[in-house]
C-alpha cells in the first residue's frame, strides 16, 4: 500500500511525518491537514514539487517519503473583514447566506452510500444538552496510526457540529474516516469500488457508545447526579426485571435491574401503534434453567421502566434476516407514532408515583389555560371594544428533571424532535433521511445536502406502509412545562 510519510510546510510551521495514502482521495490528505491547520479543505491549496492537487486525483504528482508539501491557504478567523457592513438582500444572497438568516440548519454532502451517518448526525444535533457538552470536550484528534480512539469520533463529531453551526454545509470526511477506521465495516465496498450502504442504527448506535466513554456528566446548581458520563445521565433508562417460573410455585421470583439506551418497537400482525408494539416485550416468555426442576423451563419475564432519561430513543425493528436471499428484509407494515408520547403506562409502580406531581402540574395549567381561554371568549362577545389587550404574558419554564437525578425525566411526557427514516426493501440497500423539529410549526427534512422544510402533517406520514421513507429511529425529547409569572395569570398566553 502506497503510504508515505511526508513534511506539511504552512508559512512558518512545519509539521512533520503527516501520513500520506496515494490509496484515498486527496480529500481525505486535505482532511488531515485541517485538523492540523485549522484550513477549511475548500481554501487549501496544496502543492508537490510544483504539482497542484486536486481534490478527486493525486494527477501527476511525484511521491516519495520525507518530501515538503506546500499548503497555502488561511483560517477562517485569519481572513480579512470588510471595515464595513453592506446592506445584502435575498436575491444576492448564496445558499450558505440564506441558511444564516433563516435558521435553517446546515446540510451533510454525502460520500457514497454515506447517508446513514448523516441522517443520524442530523438527528443526534437536536439535543441542546449534547452539544454544550461537546463544545466543552477538550480531547483532540488521533488518526494516525493506531487504533481510533472513543477520543477521536467525540472530537470529530464535535468539529463537525461547529462547522455546521456555521450554517455551512460540509462534507463529514472527518467523521467518516475515524468511524471507518473504528469499525471496519463501515469501510466495506462494493466491485464498483464505492462504499456499502450500512444500518443507520448499527451507527447511531456506536457513535453513542462512543460519546458514552468520553462526555462526562453535566452538573447543574440544586441538582444531583447519580451517572459518571453523559450519555447515561440524558439518554440512559433502567429496568425492572422480574423472572417467575410458569411451572413451578416453589422457583422464588428474581428480580434485577437492566439498562437501555434505546427502547424497542417490536412490529406484529397485531400492532398498529408504536404504544402497542413497546408494551409486547415487555412482558415475553422464556426458555432458562431452573434450579428447582433442574432442567430447562419457562419463565414469564415482565419489565417496567425504573428511570425514564430525559431523551428517549424508540427504534423501529423493521428488517429481520431472510436466509434464502441472505439480506435483512424489511417489514413495511404502517405502524403510526405520536407527535406526544406518554411513557407513563410503561413505568414501576414507584416510579408513577414519583411522576404525579409534575403530571398534575401539566394538568392545572391546562385546565387553567381553557378556563381562561373561555373567558376571554366570553368577554370579547359581550364586550363593545373587540381589540384583544395588548397585555403579554410572561413564561417560566419548569425542569424537566428529578432535583435527585439530572438528566431524568420527571413527568414521563414527551415531545418528538427528530425521526430518522428509511426507503427501500433492505438495511443494505436503499437510502435514509433525516426529519428534524425546528419550532412548533415546522420541521426540516435533511436529505444529506439538501435541507427542506415540511409540516408535522408530512412528518406523521412516515408510519410505513409502502415504498415511501418509514420511521426507523424516533427521538423524544422531554415535554416542558411552562407556566405563566404571577403577574401574568390573568392573561391569554399566546400559544392557546
Amino acid at each position: 500500500m502506497p503510504v508515505y510519510n511526508v513534511n506539511v510546510k504552512w508559512g512558518r510551521a512545519i509539521f512533520c511525518d503527516v501520513e500520506l495514502n496515494t490509496d484515498e482521495e486527496p480529500m481525505v490528505f486535505k482532511a488531515q491537514i485541517y485538523a492540523l491547520t485549522g484550513v477549511l479543505p475548500v481554501r487549501q491549496k496544496v502543492m508537490i514539487k510544483g504539482c497542484v492537487i486536486k481534490d478527486e486525483n493525486w494527477g501527476n504528482a511525484n511521491i516519495s517519503d520525507n518530501i515538503t508539501v506546500l499548503l497555502m491557504g488561511c483560517k477562517e478567523e485569519d481572513l480579512p473583514r470588510e471595515p464595513s457592513v453592506k446592506p445584502l438582500f435575498l436575491e444576492d444572497m448564496n445558499v450558505t447566506e440564506i441558511a444564516s438568516v433563516s435558521n435553517t440548519p446546515a446540510g451533510l454532502a454525502n460520500l457514497g452510500n454515506t447517508c446513514y451517518m448523516n441522517a443520524t448526525v442530523q438527528c443526534l444535533k437536536t439535543v441542546p444538552e449534547l452539544r454544550d457538552c461537546l463544545k466543552s470536550f477538550k480531547g483532540g484528534l488521533g488518526i494516525s496510526g493506531g487504533m481510533i480512539s472513543a477520543q477521536s469520533v467525540t472530537a470529530a463529531l464535535r468539529d463537525l457540529y461547529e462547522l455546521m453551526d456555521k450554517g455551512i454545509s460540509v462534507p463529514p470526511i472527518m467523521l467518516l474516516q475515524v468511524l471507518q477506521m473504528a469499525f471496519p465495516r463501515f469501510a466495506d465496498k462494493n466491485e464498483n469500488g464505492t462504499f456499502v450502504q450500512q444500518d443507520a442504527n448499527e451507527c447511531w448506535t456506536e457513535i453513542i457508545r462512543m460519546l458514552q466513554q468520553k462526555l462526562p456528566s453535566l452538573s447543574n446548581e440544586g441538582f444531583d447526579s447519580k451517572h459518571q458520563y453523559f450519555i447515561d445521565q440524558y439518554f440512559g433508562g433502567v429496568f425492572e426485571v422480574e423472572l417467575k417460573c410458569d411451572e413451578s410455585e416453589e422457583e422464588p421470583i428474581t428480580r434485577s435491574e437492566e439498562s437501555f439506551l434505546q427502547l424497542s418497537c417490536f412490529i406484529s400482525q397485531e400492532v398498529k401503534y408504536m404504544s402497542t408494539g413497546l408494551k409486547s416485550k415487555l412482558q415475553e416468555k422464556i426458555t432458562k434453567h431452573s434450579q428447582c426442576l433442574n432442567r430447562d423451563a419457562v419463565f414469564t419475564k415482565t419489565s417496567k421502566i425504573k428511570r425514564l432519561p430525559a431523551y428517549l430513543t424508540v427504534q423501529f425493528v423493521r428488517f429481520y434476516y431472510k436466509e434464502k436471499e441472505a439480506i435483512n428484509a424489511k417489514i413495511l407494515k404502517e405502524v403510526k407514532f405520536p407527535m406526544e408520547f406518554d411513557a407513563y403506562d410503561l413505568c414501576t409502580p414507584d416510579l408513577q408515583a414519583l411522576l404525579m406531581p409534575m403530571r398534575e402540574k401539566f394538568k392545572d395549567e391546562e385546565e387553567r389555560r381553557l378556563k381562561l381561554a373561555t373567558q376571554m371568549k366570553d368577554s370579547v362577545l359581550t364586550s363593545h371594544n373587540n381589540t384583544p389587550s395588548d397585555t403579554k404574558t410572561t413564561f417560566t419554564s419548569e425542569q424537566f428533571s428529578f432535583d435527585t437525578d439530572l438528566g431524568s425525566n420527571n413527568s414521563g411526557y414527551y415531545r418528538l424532535q427528530a425521526v430518522l427514516t428509511h426507503r427501500g426493501r433492505s438495511s443494505s440497500s436503499g437510502h435514509y433521511v433525516a426529519w428534524i423539529k425546528q419550532n412548533e410549526n415546522c420541521w426540516i427534512k435533511c436529505d444529506d445536502d439538501v435541507v427542506t422544510p415540511v409540516s408535522s402533517e408530512d412528518v406523521l406520514k412516515l408510519c410505513g406502509g409502502g415504498d415511501w421513507h418509514c420511521a426507523y429511529v424516533l427521538l423524544y425529547g422531554p415535554k416542558v412545562l411552562e407556566i405563566p409569572d404571577a403577574s401574568s395569570h390573568e392573561s391569554l398566553p399566546n400559544n392557546i
